[in-house]
């Protein structure tokens, strides 16, 4: 799963080793703040996805990652089966047009994208758990199983 950085200038989406490798990529995705659009959830990330994988991974309904190209210009993608993911729309960006990823942190990345962040990079679930815009849930403990109790002798 990719993690999401967010500073006052750009929005920088880090990449394990495995999605470098699948996407055929080197380094980051680096996006300018003032390059972003438009931000929306989707429950359905296949259905964004348009073109062709250049260079990329495709195996279908299990993982999209890497460069789509298209006529309408190329979009970069991170998709896992049909998990929760979002689609950012991008006006200006040198590289792409569109990024969609596969995250649990949409609604996160949403929220802390309307606040004002430090200088320094911070992970956008961070962010929106010190404004408070979203609940955190703690950490559930473990339940212990009972013992089934003996039965009684007959």
């Amino acid at each position: 799963m990719v993690t999401l950085l967010l500073d006052s200038t750009q929005l920088e989406v880090v990449l394990s080793v495995s999605e470098r490798a699948l996407s055929f990529r080197k380094g980051n995705v680096v996006i300018e703040r003032s390059t972003i659009t438009k931000v929306q959830l989707t429950d359905d990330a296949w259905t964004w996805l348009r073109g062709i994988p250049s260079p990329g991974t495709h195996v279908r309904g299990i993982i999209a990652a890497g460069t789509w190209r298209s006529a309408g210009g190329d979009d970069f993608a991170i998709i896992r089966r049909r998990r929760p993911s979002v689609v950012i729309d991008l006006e200006g960006h040198p590289e792409f047009q569109r990024v969609i990823l596969t995250t649990r942190h949409g609604l996160a990345l949403v929220q802390a994208l309307r606040v004002e962040v430090a200088a320094e990079p911070t992970d956008v679930v961070d962010i929106a758990a010190e404004t408070g815009t979203i609940p955190v849930v703690p950490e559930r403990k473990p339940r212990g199983r009972k013992t089934p109790a003996p039965a009684p002798a007959v």
